[in-house]
């Protein structure tokens, strides 16, 4: 195992922490990721972009859903389909 250190600005890193937080993603793997990636392919690799519904506040949200079911004080209702195209 090796370290490696490097500048970077602190609105930059705390950006990207936020975003892979929300990747379910430390940044130091996504790093390795980004690394292992550029030694296989010999390329700058791929485009990662944070998916909502990993977010903390839609997990907790839908943690406290499955609390109310699991208890039995959720209550279900009929719905129209959302479409999703506008």
């Amino acid at each position: 195992m090796t370290q490696i250190n490097f500048r970077i600005e602190e609105d930059i890193k705390e950006n990207a922490e936020k975003a892979l937080k929300d990747m379910g993603l430390t940044m130091s793997s996504a790093i390795t990721m980004f690394l292992v990636k550029v030694g296989r392919e010999k390329r700058i690799p791929f485009e990662i972009t944070a998916d909502p519904f990993y977010s903390e506040s839609n997990i907790r949200y839908l943690e406290k859903i499955a609390a109310d079911i699991k208890n039995g004080k959720a209550t279900f209702s009929e719905h129209a389909l959302i479409d999703g195209e506008d």
